[in-house]
């Protein structure tokens, strides 16, 4: 991979800065959104300010209303949420002023500023980009990787030939995940420490910012216990357990991991459909590269078929790239999990906005039972009409349509079908 790939969020960011006056680059740290920011300057103008500079900080807090005054319009303030809310007070009273798009692009690593006594300074005045990890299309060079629109509007345009992409190379892809940096290291020792300094950086530094715990070791035990449950149903009670604290600490910490976006939530599916569905949402650590790691899990070691751990990772692993893919879509399609009372489930089930359905369920073998699609064909035949396409997710190279609107692909077609950069 190059020094630099192109983000599918600077083409968002430059569209959005025409019509908004505030424009939010929200992400996890180290994401790669100070490279979008600084290629968006370099580009288009502005200034570029960060607030993890303790002088340029000072200068925020000291006097707010002085230091978004001055400066290039856009005016790019990154790590914004340690300015707090009356810099984002003073931010607002300039854009009440003048109601020009394009003057502030705020960036933060925390989801401080969706909290209501900082969103409310901002409301109608921001709109936010997520910036998520590299995307397997980005990593790739590929621009127009659409599988989700592909999947609503031409499905069977995503069956092709057989996929260059092997298990080994999938197990590689996962345990990297999408960070930049860990990316780009090669040894495997050096790729430890970078993790470990990153969950002791978010876990010590940025989530005591805002929550001010006594023992931070707390919230790296928590994401190790929600590294081995990724891609299961989130039971607070056994978090609990593993803690040994209150399910109400239990829930306060993993809201710790979701402000700093290290974990995620997928909903159940609620559906007006005649179905008996259980309510409990599904637990998600956002990078498979960080779940790998905490889990002390390699590709040689997953390489074995049938290890414990590799069948929440891979199924980790094809959520962030749904989660980048529905980034791209302005939150265009809903993501949820369906499980029913009778043990039917299917892994994720998106929603449109008229309401159709397409249907993903993951597979870690090379080799999917034949079975493999029985859920898909019972949603199908529950939502009728609705039901757009199914689609079964895995680690082999060919595609197949499996009968009336389902298909088995793999998991590459998640991002094989754009163009080459």
């Amino acid at each position: 991979m190059g020094e630099l790939v192109a983000r599918s969020a600077t083409d968002q960011l430059v569209e959005l800065t025409r019509v908004f006056r505030v424009v939010i680059v929200n992400g996890p740290r180290q994401a790669g959104k100070t490279t979008v920011l600084n290629l968006y300057r370099d580009a288009r103008g502005g200034e570029y300010r960060s607030l993890d500079s303790a002088a340029t900080l000072a200068s925020a807090t000291g006097d707010p209303e002085a230091f978004v005054g001055a400066g290039g319009r856009p005016l790019i303030i990154d790590e914004v949420q340690h300015g707090g809310d009356r810099l984002l007070r003073a931010v607002k009273q300039v854009v009440d002023t003048a109601p020009t798009p394009g003057q502030f692009i705020l960036s933060g690593s925390t989801r401080f500023l969706t909290v209501p006594t900082l969103s409310e300074s901002l409301a109608g005045r921001a709109v936010f980009v997520d910036l998520w990890p590299l995307s397997m299309a980005e990593r790739s060079g590929r621009v127009g990787a659409d599988f989700l629109e592909r999947l609503f509007t031409e499905p069977g345009s995503l069956i092709s030939a057989a996929s260059p992409w092997q298990r080994a190379d999938y197990l590689e892809s996962l345990c990297r995940g999408g960070y930049p940096e860990p990316i780009k290291i090669d040894s495997a020792s050096a790729r430890r420490s970078w993790f470990n300094g990153y969950v002791r950086t978010v876990t010590s530094r940025d989530i005591q910012e805002f929550a001010q715990l006594s023992d931070g070791r707390s919230l790296t035990r928590l994401l190790s216990l929600a590294a081995a449950r990724s891609g299961g149903l989130l039971v607070y009670e056994d978090l609990a357990r593993g803690l040994g604290v209150s399910g109400h600490t239990a829930r306060t910490y993993l809201s710790y991991l979701e402000t700093v976006f290290l974990s995620a939530t997928v909903p159940a599916w609620a559906t007006n459909a005649s179905l008996r569905v259980t309510k409990t949402p599904k637990l998600f650590l956002t990078d498979s590269g960080l779940a790998a790691h905490l889990l002390r899990v390699t590709p040689e070691l997953l390489q074995p078929p049938g290890h414990p751990a590799l069948g929440g990772l891979v199924e980790t692993f094809v959520y962030t790239e749904l989660l980048k893919a529905q980034a791209r879509t302005d939150g265009a399609f809903e993501i949820s999990h369906l499980r029913d009372r009778d043990g039917r489930e299917v892994d994720f089930v998106c929603e449109g906005p008229d309401g159709k359905v397409v249907a993903i369920e993951v597979k870690s073998s090379t080799s999917p039972r034949p079975d493999a699609d029985r859920h898909l064909r019972w949603l199908r035949d529950k939502l009728g009409d609705r039901f757009v396409a199914g689609v079964v997710l895995y680690l082999g190279e060919h595609s197949y349509s499996l009968g009336d609107r389902i298909m088995l692909l793999p998991v590459s077609a998640i991002w094989e079908h754009g163009v080459l950069n």
